[in-house]
């Protein structure tokens, strides 16, 4: 829409695009503007309540990274939960990286959280991959704290995916895991480390190092628990 095009050229910054586009991989140079999150961010917030905004929201797919992300930024904005989760869905097959993906926050959800199970389950088993990856997302953003059940981890643990962006989020659900609820996700990494060939119902050789690894960069462990998950690696 004319309005994002010329806010969007108006800040376009051609080196920050170079680089941005270098951690994006998924994205081509011609589809990466140059603009600044913080930029999006500040101009979502400013024009979320503009009638036209709607009518953005309707017209996938976008043609650049910065109109998914402002789609994003718009959509995590809204606060009716039954509205919030139609558009999230309805976006979220079109979502082709994992920056997007990951700032996908919908600020509703903290208050529907067993509204918002059903749907993570389903976005579980979907067959994109940032699907998946958003899905996993929302186990660690919003059930790793007071609504936690140790299945949650074992529900991560069971994806089995060859797709870098799924791997490296379990990864990262692990590790999150492992500091805020040290019993339960250590047990999985246990159980894993008992077996002699890669189980079907636990992270793959790859995915489990890489979650000790990024628990062992983490400040949140102590040097014990980081020196005991160096034993469990394979």
């Amino acid at each position: 829409m004319k309005q994002i095009t010329d806010f969007l050229m108006a800040h376009s910054e051609p080196l920050f695009g170079d680089g941005c586009c270098r951690t994006l991989h998924t994205v081509e140079r011609s589809r990466v503007v140059g603009v600044r999150t913080p930029l999006l961010r500040q101009y979502a917030r400013q024009m979320g309540r503009e009638p036209w905004v709607q009518t953005f929201l309707e017209e996938l797919p976008h043609t650049c990274f910065e109109e998914y992300q402002l789609h994003a930024f718009f959509i995590a904005a809204d606060k009716d939960f039954a509205s919030c989760i139609r558009a999230v869905e309805r976006f979220l097959p079109y979502i082709d990286n994992w920056a997007t993906c990951d700032q996908l926050s919908p600020v509703c959800f903290r208050r529907h959280r067993q509204d918002l199970l059903p749907c993570i389950g389903r976005w579980l088993q979907a067959t994109h991959t940032y699907t998946v990856r958003f899905g996993i997302k929302m186990l660690m953003d919003h059930f790793l704290d007071e609504d936690f059940r140790p299945e949650y981890i074992r529900q991560v643990a069971c994806i089995r995916s060859g797709e870098y962006y799924i791997r490296m989020m379990q990864a990262w659900y692990m590790a999150t895991a492992l500091a805020k609820q040290w019993e339960a996700a250590v047990q999985v990494l246990e159980q894993d480390a008992l077996t002699c060939v890669p189980s079907e119902q636990g992270l793959d050789r790859w995915t489990r190092n890489k979650a000790i690894q990024k628990a062992c960069e983490s400040y949140r462990l102590t040097a014990g628990q980081k020196d005991y998950l160096r034993t469990l690696k394979k």
